[in-house]
């Protein structure tokens, strides 16, 4: 096997790779225009690069087009949405229900994202400790999308205000296969740096300050 000398990444990429990660925002809000099929499947291209357990590459992306598959995606989300509300009280309840929680009617192109936790990729290698490193695998892929989409100018709003067995049944997956995230994405109808929850008012965003903890 030939050594390939790795890319050269410079200063300015490195300035452009940290202001791609701040920029990652979770968008709610979406244009309508629509996005080119051949830049999606790019874009799902490079997820598949994301790193995995094994290299079993466990992720499965799936496009929902069909109106009454996303109509039925969007009672999903309701339905979960209402049950989430009741759990909170008082100004804590009114400030959840102002939220902006989706961008499901409005987004042109949405994303299911599944671990098949059958997979023979890997052979099972790394898996049998930890069995969920799977699941964790297919994470890695959504985020590699989201910071790929972007990089296009493109945005994505992660929705997990949903019932995942309902999930699954609307797409008719196997049922080896785990709902792991519901992607919107579209060109977004505005862009923010800091977080919307944080503008809402409902969680301000924390720096990484103390996250680092030496042993």
């Amino acid at each position: 096997m030939v050594n390939v000398p790795p890319p050269a990444f410079d200063d300015a990429f490195r300035h452009a790779l940290a202001d791609l990660v701040a920029w990652r925002r979770d968008v709610r809000r979406f244009r309508k225009s629509a996005v080119d099929r051949t830049l999606v499947e790019r874009l799902v291209e490079l997820a598949c690069l994301a790193p995995s357990v094994g290299n079993s590459q466990p992720w499965r992306f799936v496009t929902v087009d069909a109106p009454e598959r996303r109509q039925a995606i969007i009672e999903n989300f309701r339905t979960c949405n209402r049950d989430a509300l009741a759990a909170y009280d008082g100004e804590r309840a009114q400030l959840y229900a102002r939220l902006k929680l989706e961008g499901l009617e409005t987004a042109p192109v949405h994303i299911a994202a599944l671990c098949d936790e059958s997979t023979a990729q890997g052979h099972g290698l790394g898996q049998r400790t930890m069995p969920e490193t799977l699941r964790y695998s297919t994470v890695t892929a959504v985020h590699t999308l989201w910071l790929a989409a972007r990089a296009h100018g493109l945005g994505v709003g992660w929705v997990s205000i949903l019932d995942p067995a309902g999930i699954g049944r609307t797409l008719a997956t196997p049922p080896t296969w785990s709902f792991i995230a519901y992607l919107c994405l579209g060109w977004p109808e505005e862009n923010h740096l800091d977080p919307e929850l944080q503008r809402a008012g409902w969680q301000n965003r924390v720096d990484g300050n103390g996250r680092l903890i030496q042993r």
